[in-house]
Formats: structure tokens, sequence, C-alpha cells
């Protein structure tokens, strides 16, 4: 867009002093007629502009011309550039914020722009999974304007179980956990949380709505997650298990953090595992040399099925002693069908 341009040329400006109409061509990638009518409609706009004819001339911002934008220190600037736009996981927003970022750093003195182009060439953000993150954010967009705007939007949506539903919401912001998008809006059962990959059909309404006064979005989002991780952590195992397993459970969040030497081995075992009052009549077992006895922590008994059948001989269910026999019965179907 002409706007984007505009400001484009008087960031280079800026930040570069005297530049002619042909570097500007080629930075901005247009030709130097287009340059000349840039030039003239910044002038217009009373932008202070210096026209310098001769081999060593250009343009420049006369003195006192400049914007008053802050310096950025080199700790900012390293701030700034480990946030990479390719982190946002999204090709076409990755493509808006990539060209924010290139303005910005055409605004940077020429010193710190070489610094900046040293740091970024030593760092890449890779924003997929090994298996891909599977996240639809073609709605994003739309999320977003409804929500600058405090405009009612209207989608459907498609909860973990499948079932679809049309939705009317007040959006009252947009929450990134790692590559996810959430909307958090208000509607006929209060705030809610939506992920935007479950959005379809989305729709920015004319109505607007007027935002609660008192409401912060990063202290509805902490406590949202703490209620949601409470109700997550439903279903605890007793287990002893493989050192190797072990690890897996702890970072995959399923048992308490241990610590581990160059060669696998635990050096700092989790706590000793507390089960609830109903199995305080467990007898000790014998935890072999290289194993480790924890509690792990699932969302439901189907997932911690699912873990513990997935480790094979590497674990051992000591409690819930029913979940033990069910998990020994599983593992015989699958012997007798194969």
């Amino acid at each position: 867009m002409k706007s984007d341009r505009l400001l484009s040329v008087l960031l280079l400006l800026q930040a570069r002093g005297r530049v002619t109409e042909r570097e500007l061509a080629e930075r901005l990638e247009v030709s130097q007629r287009t340059v000349h009518r840039d030039m003239e409609a910044l002038s217009a706009a009373r932008v202070p502009l210096s026209a310098i004819r001769g081999s060593q001339g250009g343009w420049e911002l006369e003195k006192g011309g400049r914007t008053q934008v802050p310096g950025l220190d080199e700790g900012e600037l390293r701030a700034l550039l480990m946030a990479q736009p390719r982190a946002l996981g999204h090709s076409r927003l990755a493509q808006a914020a990539e060209s924010a970022l290139n303005k910005l750093m055409a605004a940077l003195p020429v010193p710190m722009q070489a610094q900046a182009a040293a740091m970024r060439e030593r760092l890449h953000v890779d924003p997929t999974g090994w298996s891909g993150t599977g996240e639809d954010l073609s709605m994003l967009a739309a999320v977003q304007e409804a929500v600058s705007a405090d405009r009612k939007l209207a989608f459907d949506y498609t909860k973990a179980d499948g079932q679809t539903a049309p939705r009317v919401v007040e959006p009252l912001g947009v929450v990134a956990k790692g590559i996810t998008w959430y909307l958090v809006a208000r509607g006929a059962n209060g705030i809610r949380t939506y992920r935007v990959s479950r959005m379809a059909a989305v729709t920015v309404l004319a109505g607007k709505f007027e935002r609660p006064a008192q409401f912060d979005l990063a202290a509805y989002w902490k406590q949202s997650t703490a209620q949601l991780d409470e109700k997550r952590r439903s279903f605890e195992v007793d287990l002893c298990v493989e050192a190797g397993a072990a690890r897996k459970l702890s970072e995959w969040g399923f048992a308490d953090s241990m610590k581990f030497d160059p060669s696998g081995r635990i050096v700092a075992p989790p706590a000793k595992p507390t089960m609830p009052a109903a199995h305080q009549d467990r007898a000790e077992h014998q935890v072999p040399e290289g194993w480790v006895r924890l509690t792990a922590r699932f969302d439901s008994e189907e997932l911690a099925q699912l873990f513990v059948l997935g480790l094979g001989s590497r674990a051992r269910v000591l409690l819930p002693k029913d979940f033990g026999h069910r998990i020994l019965a599983e593992a015989r179907k699958v012997m007798s069908a194969g």
C-alpha cells in the first residue's frame, strides 16, 4: 500500500540521512518515477524535505525533521530479533510481521543495522513440531479485526468432542500459547475461551459492544489455565519404571521433574509418591536397580492406559491395583490378537 511505502521512505531518510531516488527505488522495489511521486506527496503533506541537486545530491529531512522514535539499545534489539516473525507459525501473519520488522530495521542507525543483520543470520526459528502443527489459522485475521474494533463476532465452533454449533460473542482478546491461538470472548454464558483453529465461517458483525472496564486479559488467562491444569490432573498412577521411561514421563509433564547424569541415570529422584487415602494400605515394593518409583498424573484413565501400555516391559503398575488389572487384561488381548 502507498501509505506503507511512504512510511518506509520516511524511516529510511531518518536512518540514512541523504538518500537518492535510485537508492530508494532499489530498496522499496519500485520505479524511480514512483519514488519521485512519493516525495512530492510527502512534501505536500508538509513533511520537511529538502532536494539536493548534483552528483552528491538526493533527498534528506531538514534539520529537526526527524520523527521522535526512541532508539533501541543492544539488549532491546536482541530481544526483538529473538521474537522473530517466523515464530508466529502462520505464513500470512509471518509475512506481515516480517514486513513490519524490516521497516523497523530500516529506521535503525547504520551501525546498528549491521549488528541486527549479523544477529538475524545467527538465529532461525522453526515454528512447526516434528509432526506438524495441524493448526488452521485462516480465521485469525477476522478474529483480530473484531477484537481491535470491539465488534461482535459470529462463527461456527467445533468442540473437542466433534459437535459443532453457532456462536455469537463479544471478543475481548486473543492469546497465543506456543503456536496455538485462542479467542477470549463474552457470550450468553459468561466469558469463555475458543480455539481459533476450531472456528469456521467467522463473520465480523456491524454491532459494537462495550468492553468490560476492569477486564484484564493476562489475569483471566492465568486463572483459566490454572483451573484447567487442576481439572486435567484427574488420574494418578503409582508406577515403577525404568530410568529411560521415567525421563520421558518427566519431560512430557506426567511426573515431577528429575535430574539425570550424561549416561541417563537418575541423579535426583522424584519425591516419594503419595496416593489418595484409599490406597494407603499399599504394600512396599522392591524397586530394581536402574528403576524408579513415582506418581504419574494423567488427564484421564484412558490416557494413562494408552501411555502405560506403550511403555511395555519398562513399566509396572503398583497402584491403583484395579488399574493394574485392567492393564494386564488389555495386554493379554493384544497378545491373543497377535
